[in-house]
């Protein structure tokens, strides 16, 4: 694996001694540790890691916390050990027809991190991530596909946190395909692996929506509520999906028990990465307490349409 080159920015130019960032960070040199006020906002691992060395992973988020400072992600769960927090993923990976591996599980399928920038500024921090996929059958130790995501943390303001992730996929070979699983479900993309009390709702803008089997069409946002701490307390994540995905607004998958939650791109069918035309994934996660009439989604909605033009 390349050595990954790390650059940590403590501050900018504007940043003076009395508007120093809020932001600051651990290195744990298996993953990096972001924090605000001193409390926890979540964890990136850049370093592959296993529960039991059967499902290798890394590129990913875990734990992300609530403003209570509870966990509302899971790793490696039981049921389905190769889950992880808030991670971005496909099972069908194809090139010139030749499959690659299995990019959810990481069969065949490493995911380098070469690159890793993180600039605290006053209003918000900002994760700059390089990773090389890399593929065990098909040209070995050449990457296959690049990806340069951007995570931005925004300061909380108004007892909501944003997180925007901006996920740039380009293809390094002629020919890249890649899908969600091949059957009627067709899950893949970004996804959260969230944990689940029996009291979790799922609520968009049309009102509460009902987990099912195979894809739910509910519109550009979904919010997620329960009790994730003691007591009866609730808290939420709503995740916002970008006009500038071609699918907008896509379908979800959804689950009340023992999965992940997912925005379906592209689905069970292929599509082409073309070199030289990156494609693009852009979302926003809303961090918040109460349940999802304590924010105005629709609100938060359209201000980040208009961060997107």
């Amino acid at each position: 694996m390349p050595a990954l080159s790390v650059l940590i920015i403590t501050g900018l130019n504007s940043c003076t001694s009395k508007t120093r960032s809020t932001f600051s960070i651990v290195d744990n040199n298996q993953s990096i540790e972001l924090r605000e006020d001193g409390k926890p906002v979540f964890l990136y691992h850049h370093k592959p890691a296993s529960l039991t060395g059967r499902y290798i992973c890394n590129n990913y988020i875990h734990p992300l916390f609530d403003l209570k400072g509870n966990i509302l992600t899971e790793e490696f769960p039981a049921d389905h050990p190769y889950h992880r927090g808030v991670f971005w993923a496909w099972h069908q990976l194809f090139a010139g027809g030749t499959r690659l591996g299995d990019g959810w599980t990481n069969d065949s399928i490493s995911q380098d991190v070469t690159g890793l920038k993180i600039e605290k500024e006053i209003e918000k921090a900002v994760f700059r991530i390089k990773v090389d996929w890399i593929s065990s059958v098909y040209n070995p130790g050449k990457p296959f596909m690049q990806e340069n995501t951007v995570i931005t943390v925004h300061k909380l303001d108004q007892d909501v946190r944003k997180i925007d992730f901006d996920i740039s996929l380009a293809a390094l070979t002629v020919g890249l395909q890649l899908g969600g699983s091949p059957d009627q479900k067709g899950y893949g993309g970004f996804c959260v692996r969230l944990r689940m009390p029996d009291s979790l709702i799922f609520t968009s803008e049309g009102g509460r929506v009902q987990p099912q089997e195979l894809q739910v069409k509910a519109g550009p946002w979904m919010d997620m509520s329960a009790p994730f701490g003691t007591g009866n307390n609730f808290s939420g994540l709503t995740i916002l999906c970008s006009p500038s995905m071609p699918d907008y607004p896509e379908n979800w998958i959804l689950r009340q028990k023992g999965s992940m939650q997912n925005v379906v791109f592209p689905g069970n069918e292929r599509i082409d990465i073309v070199p030289g035309k990156p494609m693009i994934l852009r979302y926003r996660l809303l961090i918040h307490d109460g349940r999802s009439e304590s924010i105005d989604a629709g609100s938060f909605l359209k201000e980040y349409l208009h961060s997107d033009k």
